[in-house]
């Protein structure tokens, strides 16, 4: 077996997209036989993928990573373990011991056009979102690995929509089960019949989860280039110590500081979908 690791001085990368160097393991009867440093070439997370397929590579341990690099992973055949940190050479035997648990996508790369701060290592990504392969309990259904199309509708308990398929136009395309969607909508998916429509109600934990206060955070103006011409209410990228981008909201603001909310838009909220399963392929 073959095991990569995202790799900068010795640690676990964190942000797979940007990585330059992998460490890549030989295993043998559950121990390691030997390592080698390979360069990516400046690659984009699919030629990522790719490099990793062509080095017979079987399993990814990386820090943070999106939902397209994990799609990348999934389609070229390689087992990813994320939301790993520290050592690299630790978390390889972690692994093997079965001690890491994998966190899949927890990377965000919808960026606020214009604006991004940068603070050293006062956001976070909240509990057990950048550390960590047991893997969460598996989901199962018939449509579990496969790639499906969906049209969608989404309301809050109130009747308000906040988003809708119908109205792009298009179908949402996704691999149905690998935590590309979240739980509540990958479960409703899983056993849907093509044609089929379903009506789901969504607790906050089947969906964006809780709202978190320690994921309210102050940082000093002075600290962070680029908050002076940020406004409250606005949303912007910062980035953590390990570089990985965390979407945050701006909450206050006063001359000495500047406070964020890192909890999603979505925690804490009840969700409604209607579902309508448009396609299903291998």
């Amino acid at each position: 077996m073959k095991i990569a690791v995202t790799y900068e001085n010795g640690e676990v990368f964190q942000h797979f997209g940007h990585t330059e160097t992998f460490k890549v393991y030989e295993v043998k009867d559950g121990k390691i036989v030997s390592s080698e440093l390979i360069g990516s070439d400046g690659s984009g997370h699919e030629a990522l993928a790719g490099l990793l397929k062509e080095r017979a590579i079987d399993v990814l341990i990386c820090g943070g990573i999106g939902n397209g690099a994990q799609a990348a992973l999934e389609e070229n055949g390689i087992e990813l373990c994320a939301g790993a940190e520290g050592s690299a050479d630790e978390a390889v035997e972690a692994f093997l011991r079965g001690e890491l648990k994998n966190t899949g996508a927890n990377c965000d790369h919808h960026h606020e056009e214009g604006h991004s701060c940068h603070d050293d290592g006062h956001a976070s990504c909240g509990e057990g979102g950048c550390a960590g392969c047991h893997t969460e309990p598996e989901l199962t259904g018939k449509n579990v690995g496969k790639k499906v199309r969906t049209h969608y509708r989404g309301t809050f308990n109130d009747g308000t929509q906040f988003d809708s398929s119908y109205d792009r136009g298009e179908p949402l395309e996704f691999i149905c089960g690998i935590g590309q969607m979240i739980k509540g909508f990958d479960a409703a998916v899983a056993d849907m019949e093509v044609g089929e429509i379903k009506e789901v109600h969504l607790s906050p934990a089947e969906a964006y989860g809780e709202s978190d206060p320690n994921a309210i955070f102050s940082v000093e103006i002075a600290r962070m280039p680029g908050a002076e011409s940020v406004s409250v209410g606005q949303r912007v990228y910062l980035r953590n110590a390990y570089g990985q981008p965390v979407p945050v909201k701006v909450v206050a603001k006063d001359e000495a500081t500047i406070t964020f909310d890192a909890n999603h838009e979505m925690a804490g909220k009840e969700l409604n979908f209607t579902i309508e399963l448009i396609e299903v392929s291998e």
